[in-house]
């Protein structure tokens, strides 16, 4: 029988606009855009200019500090274009999508007959190593640094978060091959934190893991948080972390022997007129879902991910490579209030006890409500916090960048994503996810 682990502090924001578990259909676009920001840690090298052309499954780009991590395009078709920002940094590389994909063939494996070196190689191999991610530094995957422990997360808990459940629905096989792969690739234990409201057999029956329940508001989905109370990260240890859809990723790719990026995704938020689930490659551009399905006449916000932690982009944007969720929600910058905070109105929620409570979802906006400012001692971040870990302290040791503090209070543990809900409850209106990232990637440079 699992473990049982119980999340007492946290914050279940309540949202209007969860997706009807309902799928409604396929999502192609004539262009696919991958964005090389996506993977952090990774400066990316081009393996492809434009006029190639490529298969699905073929190197778009390779990290420039280990040229063996590549980089895979979701489609077949033309490269037309490379689009660069400042000082040439890569933005996006476009492909001009076949209507039929054609796939490179890398051959079925059966992964009980692999040793650990050629699962690495095939994963590696097929561009498809981007999935596993690493702690500390929160960063892609090092291949040639052994994992002390692999971590997966089988649930979300972030505002509006799809049900996995749903999304996993006939991948047990895809599932528990990606679950033996995984296995074989660290000395130590595969972790497997489930919710308990799950009800997929192929998570809660899953083999080669240790099986761990968790219950509690968000962001008990937070792998970092299931680390944190399961075996946390010391100085020197490495853990490799991925959620379940990725793991069922993996898992295709050595039952069938083809890259497949396909993505069941939530459209969801509070000015989507119908929600439900779309499959669709990572990269497609996501206007014809938008078109006609969105509260029209007012600014809003579209967020590939979630509300906390997703990436802001434009009605013409595309699906980020990690995400399986697309949020529209008011930006708020059309608004204008009598009394602002001071309004007392039953549309406004706090976490706190700065307005009534009311048990309903709410319509909240993008609007940061206030201005920056000194951080201000409260407490807040404790009550949203849940790792055993003094946020304020990292946080202030962070902004100093005091490497010896940062070490003690426990940077090596955490995300930026960990750090979301402070950032939520913040009266200080710190960009909190911002500085930790920061911390995170200048520590990286400092220490390797």
């Amino acid at each position: 029988m699992a473990n049982l682990i119980n999340i007492k502090k946290g914050l279940q924001i309540p949202l209007q606009g969860a997706s009807e578990e309902v799928l409604r259909g396929s999502v192609t676009s004539e262009f696919v855009r991958i964005c090389p920001e996506d993977f952090h840690g990774i400066t990316p090298k081009l393996a492809v200019k434009v006029d190639d052309r490529v298969k699905a499954g073929n190197a778009l780009f390779y990290a420039k500090d280990h040229p063996e991590i590549l980089f895979a395009s979701p489609v077949s078709g033309v490269v037309t274009e490379v689009e660069r920002g400042e000082k040439r940094r890569i933005l996006n590389i476009v492909i001009k999508a076949d209507s039929e994909i054609e796939y490179e063939d890398f051959g079925v494996k059966k992964v009980t007959s692999l040793s650990p070196e050629e699962i690495k190689k095939s994963i590696l191999d097929a561009g498809m190593w981007f999935l596993i991610k690493q702690r500390p530094y929160d960063v892609v995957a090092v291949p040639d640094k052994q994992p002390r422990d692999i971590f997966i997360t089988g649930f979300d808990t972030a505002p509006l978060a799809p049900s996995y459940d749903f999304i996993l629905e006939g991948q047990e096989a895809d599932i528990q091959t990606g679950l033996d792969a995984l296995a074989k690739l660290t000395s130590g234990k595969v972790y497997l934190s489930i919710s308990t409201i799950t009800k997929s057999k192929a998570l809660r029956e899953a083999k080669n893991v240790v099986i761990t329940e968790f219950s509690g508001p968000h962001p008990a989905g937070n792998v970092g948080v299931q680390i944190n109370n399961i075996k946390p990260v010391n100085r020197g240890e490495v853990v490799w972390t991925l959620n379940a859809i990725d793991v069922a990723l993996l898992g295709k790719f050595f039952n069938s022997g083809h890259v497949d990026l396909t993505r069941t995704v939530a459209i969801c938020g509070s000015e989507v007129k119908q929600t439900g689930f779309f499959k669709m490659l990572i990269g497609t551009e996501l206007n014809s879902i938008f078109k006609g399905n969105v509260t029209e006449g007012i600014s809003l916000r579209y967020i590939s991910g979630n509300p906390l932690t997703g990436r802001k982009i434009d009605e013409n944007g595309v699906l980020r490579a990690y995400d399986s969720q697309v949020t529209v929600i008011p930006e708020g910058d059309d608004v204008h209030e009598a009394f602002g905070w001071a309004s007392l109105s039953p549309k406004r929620y706090s976490a706190g006890a700065t307005y009534p409570k009311h048990n309903k979802k709410f319509r909240l906006d993008a609007r940061l409500m206030g201005g920056p400012r000194a951080i201000i001692v409260s407490n807040e971040y404790d009550k949203v916090f849940p790792m055993d870990i003094f946020p304020e302290q990292l946080i202030k040791a962070t902004i100093a960048f005091n490497i010896d503090k940062m070490e003690q209070l426990g940077i090596y543990e955490v995300a930026p994503e960990d750090f979301a809900l402070c950032e939520f409850v913040d009266t200080s209106k710190l960009e909190i996810q911002r500085i930790i990232r920061t911390g995170l990637d200048l520590l990286r440079n400092e220490m390797e």
